[in-house]
C-alpha cells in the first residue's frame, strides 16, 4: 500500500464528515431531515423541468463511485430526468486514451492484458505518467525491465518513475512540454528507416500503414530534436531497444503504456493514437508479454464510462444514438427507446452551459469537486453561481459542496455493497463492512429515493442492481452478462468481455483479432500541433500540473488526514536553477505564477529535476491554491478531454523566502 492506502480509514471518521442533509436557507446551510431535503430538490426540480423542458437539468458523475451507483446514475439521468447532460469526471482522465483505443482497436478496456504482465517484459515505454508517486503498488511491475535496463520514461521532469531509470535501469526522455507527439512520431519513423517494423504483423493485422508512413516520413530524429529537445542519437538508441525486445525480433516483449501527462491535452486523443501506432508497428498488441495500454487514474474511471456516466454512452459500452443498443437497453429499463434522451456534450462544454440561455439550470453532482478538478475554475465558480438548483452528494464538506443548495450526505468505501472495475478491466467485489455515520445515506437509496418522487421505480439493492447492468450490458463490447457477485464472491478473477456464453472472461484481449468489423486495427495518421496555450514572450514558461505522493485528486479527503497534511502542508512551485537563475529566485522564495486566466502564489522548490523553461505546480488544493486557476480549458476535438498539462505562463518573485531560526542567529 502506499501513503494514502494506509491512511484512508482516517476518512472515514473525519472530524467534519458529512452525517445529516444541508438545505440552504438565508444564504446558510442548515440541517434538514431527509424528507424534507428530498421534497426540496424534487419541488425545485420540476419546478425547472417545468420552466426549462429536461435539457434545463444536468448530472456530473465521479469516476469513484461503483458500478452499480453509475449505472444508476446513468439510468436516473436518462429515464427519471430524461435529460440528455450527463457526464463525468472521468473525462478530465482518460477520455482521450478511450477515443484513440476506440478508433484504433475498437474497444476501450484500459490495459488489455493483466497488470501482472509488463513484470516479465525487457522494455516497458511509460509515457506521461509516474506511477511511482501517483500508485505506487504499480511500480513493482516495472522492476523487471528495470532489471534488463529497459525501462524508458517520458517525462519533462525527473519525477520519482523516472529516477526508477538511473544506475542503468533505463532511459529517462525529458520533452518539451507538449510535444510528446514527436517523440512517438520519431521513435516510429525509427523502426521505419531501420527495417524494424513487424511488416507481416502490419499486413495481416492493421489496415491504414501507408497513411502512417507519409505522416510519419516526416519525423526524423533531428527533426524531431528540434521541436521536442531530446536529443536524435537518444531517439535513435530507445527505438532500436524497443525494436529488439519484440517478439518479431526474438525479444522478450515490451510494452507501451501511457498516462495523463500525454492524454490531457487538446491533441491527446492523436498523442495516444501515435503511441498505439508505434506498439502496432512492432506487433506487440495481442501478444502475450507484450502489448499497449493506459493506466486509469480513478478507482473505477473505467466501470463509469462503460456503463453510463459518459454523455454518448449507454450500458455495455454502447452508442447512445445507435438504435439496436436504444432499444436493448430500454428493453431492459421497461421504457420506450424513443423516450431516451440522443448525445449529451462533454464536461468541459457542460460545464461552460450551466445557467446560459437554453443551458441546464440545475446540477446534480455526485463524486466529484468540480470548483477544484475542473480546468479554468474560475469560469466553472462563475458557471456554478449562475445556477438555480446545485444538488452535491458527497462524504466530506468539499469545496463544491459549500457552494451547493442541497448537500445529500452519503457513504463511502468501507459503507457501501458494490463493484469497481479496475484498470485491467477485472471486476472487483467491495464489500461494506461498516455502517454510515449518523444519517449518511448509500447513494442507491438516495436515487431510489429520489426516482419514486417521480413516479419511477429504482433499485437500491446493490446485487439487484448488478444483474440489471449484466443484462443491460449484454451483447456490448463492455459484457459483463457472465457475471455474478456469487462468482466475484468465490474469489474468481473475470475479465470482461465476460459473456454469458464465455463465462471465463478475457484476461488478454486482441489474440485473435480486434474489436473492429474486419477484426483489424485501424491505423490512423497523426501529426503534432502546438498546445492551445503556448508560451509567448509575456508568459515565456510551460506550466505542467500533477499529483504528489501524498494527495490524490482534489484532496477533498486527504487534505483530512493529519498524517497527509504532514508530509504536504500546500502546493508548491518547482523550477530548475537554471530559470531560478535568470528570474533572481532562491529556493524557499514566494512566487506568483500567472496565466491568461489567474494566478496564485506559493514557495518556490529550486530542482535540477525539471526542465529550464517549465515550471510544475501540483493540482490538490483548493481556493487560491488551485493550480487549476490556471490551466486551460481547451479541449481536444475528438475526446473533449481538457488541456490540463501544459499552458503557458509567467513565474516572478513576491517575497524573499523566511530564514530559518539559526540562519537568523548565525
Amino acid at each position: 500500500m502506499c501513503q494514502k492506502g494506509w491512511s484512508s480509514a482516517e476518512v472515514l471518521a473525519a472530524p467534519d464528515r458529512l452525517t445529516t442533509p444541508l438545505v440552504r436557507r438565508d444564504g446558510r446551510l442548515v440541517p434538514a431531515a431527509w424528507d424534507e431535503a428530498l421534497d426540496h430538490v424534487h419541488a425545485r426540480l420540476e419546478a425547472i423541468r417545468a420552466e426549462h423542458g429536461a435539457e434545463g437539468v444536468a448530472v456530473f458523475g465521479g469516476g469513484g463511485l461503483t458500478n452499480e451507483k453509475a449505472y444508476t446514475l446513468g439510468k436516473f439521468a436518462r429515464v427519471v430526468l430524461r435529460t440528455p447532460y450527463i457526464d463525468y469526471n472521468g473525462r478530465f482522465c482518460m477520455s482521450s486514451a478511450a477515443a484513440a483505443a476506440n478508433r484504433t482497436l475498437g474497444v476501450d478496456r484500459g490495459l488489455a492484458f493483466p497488470l501482472g504482465d509488463l513484470g516479465d517484459a525487457d522494455v516497458v515505454l511509460l509515457v506521461g505518467s509516474n506511477p511511482a508517486e501517483t500508485m505506487p503498488p504499480l511500480a513493482q511491475h516495472l522492476a523487471g525491465a528495470r532489471a534488463q535496463g529497459g525501462l524508458v520514461v517520458v517525462d519533462p521532469r525527473r519525477s520519482a518513475t523516472a529516477r526508477l531509470t538511473a544506475d542503468g535501469g533505463g532511459v529517462h526522455l525529458a520533452p518539451v512540454p507538449g510535444t510528446d507527439l514527436v517523440v512517438l512520431l520519431a521513435l516510429t519513423h525509427v523502426l521505419v528507416d531501420e527495417g524494424l517494423v513487424d511488416a507481416d504483423y502490419l499486413a495481416a493485422r492493421t489496415t491504414g500503414w501507408e497513411d502512417v508512413l507519409a505522416s510519419i516520413s516526416r519525423w526524423w530524429p533531428e527533426r524531431a530534436e528540434a521541436v521536442c529537445g531530446v536529443p536524435a542519437d537518444t531517439l535513435r538508441r530507445v527505438a532500436r531497444r524497443l525494436a529488439a525486445a519484440a517478439p518479431v525480433h526474438g525479444g522478450g516483449g515490451a510494452y507501451v503504456v501511457t498516462g495523463r501527462g500525454m492524454e490531457q491535452s487538446a491533441h491527446g486523443t492523436d498523442t495516444v493514437s501515435a503511441a498505439i501506432t508505434l506498439a502496432l508497428a512492432l506487433g506487440l498488441p495481442g501478444r502475450r508479454g507484450s502489448g499497449y495500454g493506459p493506466l486509469t487514474g480513478q478507482g473505477n474511471g473505467q466501470g463509469g464510462r462503460e456503463h453510463g456516466l459518459k454523455s454518448d454512452q449507454l450500458p455495455g459500452y454502447r452508442h447512445i444514438a445507435d438504435p439496436a443498443a436504444r432499444e436493448h437497453v430500454a428493453r431492459v429499463w421497461g421504457v420506450d427507446p424513443q423516450d431516451l434522451p440522443g448525445p449529451g456534450v462533454p464536461a468541459v462544454e457542460l460545464l461552460r452551459r450551466l445557467g446560459t440561455g437554453g443551458g441546464p439550470r440545475a446540477l446534480l453532482v455526485h463524486g466529484a469537486n468540480l470548483v477544484v478538478s475542473a480546468p479554468n475554475v474560475g469560469a466553472v465558480r462563475k458557471a456554478l453561481g449562475r445556477l438555480d438548483l446545485l444538488v452535491v452528494s458527497d462524504v466530506v464538506p468539499s469545496e463544491t459542496a459549500m457552494l451547493a443548495d442541497v448537500v445529500l450526505p452519503v457513504a463511502q468505501w468501507a459503507e457501501e455493497e458494490g463493484t469497481m472495475t479496475n484498470l485491467e478491466g477485472r471486476v472487483i467485489r467491495r464489500r461494506r463492512a461498516l455502517d454510515p455515520p449518523g444519517d449518511a445515506r448509500d447513494e442507491l437509496w438516495v436515487m431510489r429515493e429520489l426516482a419514486a418522487r417521480f413516479g419511477v421505480e429504482l433499485s437500491d439493492d446493490a446485487r439487484e442492481v448488478f444483474d440489471e447492468m449484466a443484462r443491460a450490458s449484454a451483447g456490448g463490447k463492455a459484457d459483463y452478462s457472465g457475471i455474478t457477485y456469487d462468482r466475484l464472491d468465490a474469489g474468481e478473477a473475470l475479465y470482461w468481455p465476460c459473456p454469458a456464453d464465455r463465462p471465463e472472461g478475457t484476461p488478454r484481449m486482441f489474440q485473435d483479432g480486434f474489436a473492429t468489423p474486419d477484426g483489424r486495427a485501424r491505423l490512423v495518421a497523426v501529426d503534432h500541433r502546438a498546445p492551445a496555450d503556448d508560451v509567448t514572450g509575456e508568459r515565456p514558461v510551460h506550466l505542467v500540473t500533477g499529483r504528489v505522493l501524498q494527495h490524490y485528486q482534489s484532496g477533498a479527503q486527504t487534505r483530512r488526514v493529519e498524517e497527509l497534511v504532514e508530509a504536504a502542508p500546500g502546493p508548491v512551485a518547482e523550477l530548475s536553477p537554471v530559470l531560478a537563475d535568470t528570474l533572481g529566485l532562491e529556493d524557499g522564495d514566494r512566487v506568483r505564477v500567472s496565466s491568461a486566466r489567474g494566478s496564485l502564489t506559493v514557495p518556490a522548490r529550486v530542482t535540477d529535476a525539471i526542465r529550464p523553461d517549465t515550471v510544475f505546480l501540483p493540482f490538490h488544493w483548493a481556493g487560491e491554491l488551485s493550480a487549476n486557476l490556471l490551466t486551460t480549458d481547451a479541449t481536444d476535438p475528438v475526446s473533449g478531454m481538457p488541456e490540463f498539462k501544459v499552458c503557458a505562463v509567467r513565474v516572478e518573485r513576491v517575497a524573499r523566502a523566511v530564514p530559518a531560526p539559526e540562519e537568523v542567529l548565525a
